[in-house]
Parts: C-alpha cells; sequence; structure tokens
C-alpha cells in the first residue's frame, strides 16, 4: 500500500507560537502611535472595526497595551484629583481658620491651570498620564504661593495697617520669593522640557504642564490675588482688627 493511498501529505507554514486567554486563542496585532494621541487612535479603530469589520461568531477585539494602562491610570487620577483638592481645601481652613481665604487661595488653582493647557496646546502636545501627574505637582506650587501671600497680608493687617495698605506691602514683599519658588522650579525642569532622547514622551508633557503653569500661576497670583483678597477675606480681617 503506498501512502498517497491513505493519506495526503503537504508542508505547510503556521505560527510558530499558539497564544491563549481564557481558553481562547488569541492574536496580538501592536502598532505604535506617533503624532497623534492616543485616545484619538484608538475611537478610529473602534470605530473601523464597528463599521468595516464583521467579526465571525466567537471572534472579539481588545485593546490592551498603554491604552490599557493609561485607561486605568485616569480612573484613578479621577479619585485622587479631587481628594487631593478637597484634603489641600481642609488643611487650608485649619491654617486661616477662614473659609473665604482657604477659597482665595484655591483660586491659584484655575490660574495655574490655564498655563498648564495653554504650554500643552503651544508644543502640541495632549493631555495623559505624565500631565495629569504635572497638574498635580503643579496645584502644591500654586497654592504654596498663595499661602505664602496671604499670610503677609494678614501679618501687616495684624501689626495695625488698613487693608489698603497691607495688600500692596504684602504683595511687594512677597514677589521676590514667589519669583525666586518660579525660577527655581522652571530652570530645574529646563533639560527634561527639551529632551528627545528615551522616556521624553513622559518627561516633556511633565515638564511643559510645570513650566507653562508656573508662568500664570506666578503672575496671576501676584496682581489677581491681591485685587480679590478683601473680597474674600472680610470676616478673616474683621476678626484681626479686632
Amino acid at each position: 500500500m503506498r501512502l498517497g493511498d491513505v493519506a495526503d501529505v503537504s508542508i505547510e507554514s503556521g505560527p510558530p507560537q499558539v497564544r491563549r486567554d481564557d481558553v481562547q486563542r488569541r492574536v496580538v496585532i501592536q502598532s505604535n502611535v506617533q503624532g497623534r494621541d492616543m485616545g484619538s487612535v484608538v475611537a478610529d479603530i473602534q470605530d473601523t472595526i464597528a463599521s468595516d469589520v464583521n467579526l465571525p461568531p466567537g471572534y472579539s477585539v481588545d485593546i490592551g497595551g498603554q491604552f490599557e494602562n493609561q485607561q486605568r491610570a485616569q480612573k484613578r487620577l479621577t479619585i485622587v484629583v479631587p481628594v487631593s483638592l478637597g484634603l489641600i481645601a481642609l488643611l487650608l481652613y485649619f491654617a486661616f481658620s477662614s473659609v473665604g481665604q482657604a477659597l482665595l487661595i484655591l483660586v491659584n488653582v484655575p490660574l495655574a491651570v490655564i498655563g498648564g493647557v495653554f504650554s500643552l496646546w503651544i508644543s502640541g502636545q495632549y493631555l495623559s498620564v505624565p500631565s495629569s501627574v504635572g497638574f498635580i505637582t503643579l496645584f502644591g506650587v500654586a497654592v504654596l504661593n498663595g499661602v505664602v501671600m496671604v499670610e503677609s497680608i494678614n501679618q501687616r493687617i495684624q501689626d495695625g495697617l488698613n487693608v489698603d495698605t497691607a495688600v500692596f506691602e504684602g504683595a511687594v514683599s512677597r514677589l521676590r520669593p514667589v519669583l525666586m519658588t518660579a525660577i527655581t522650579s522652571a530652570l530645574g525642569l529646563i533639560p527634561m522640557l527639551l529632551s528627545t532622547g528615551v522616556g521624553a514622551e513622559i518627561q516633556k508633557p511633565l515638564a511643559s504642564v510645570i513650566v507653562g503653569g508656573l508662568v500664570t500661576a506666578t503672575f496671576l497670583t501676584l496682581f489677581v490675588l491681591p485685587v480679590l483678597f478683601g473680597r474674600f477675606s472680610r470676616a478673616k480681617v474683621g476678626d484681626i482688627q479686632r
């Protein structure tokens, strides 16, 4: 009996490795994203699959890798950021015993966000996990500048100066410390801002947000915070002058 009478034998190429997840075969397709944000790329992939690809029964498409890690980190940040701001507000209230002055210092947060968002737009970058971490760092620096400013004004009111004079002298006296804090922080981040090597995709968004936010937070703090001091601090000023 010849071999051809029993079966047909042929040599064909196949996958070198069969991967399985949950007892199902898995095929991995890898790609890199360049020049666009990951969220919009994934949205386009999902739309294309939904409109142009008819998956047979039992087949499914899951997008993982860096996108999955990004989604997981963003879900955590949606909890961490509000909790952090709430704790900052609570500590400010304990420090100044005034809801108004705590809110006044928190005004620095959106002032800092303006610079961070504008910096990302100018540099052509997108909101990512590193840039979100940069915003959290920026919030701390902005709040610190506000605390220094408000404490200086309160001290002059306690020494007997009227509100307008205390605001002016307090703002002028804090000009140098606030500028030194911002300049030293920005100079330390310039190497990260100009980095082009391995890890630049993480370093540049972080540095861009902090540097841009420091610019607006510093200058707006020196002008906006003294203007709003009287409106937010009436109760506190009354307690100090008694």
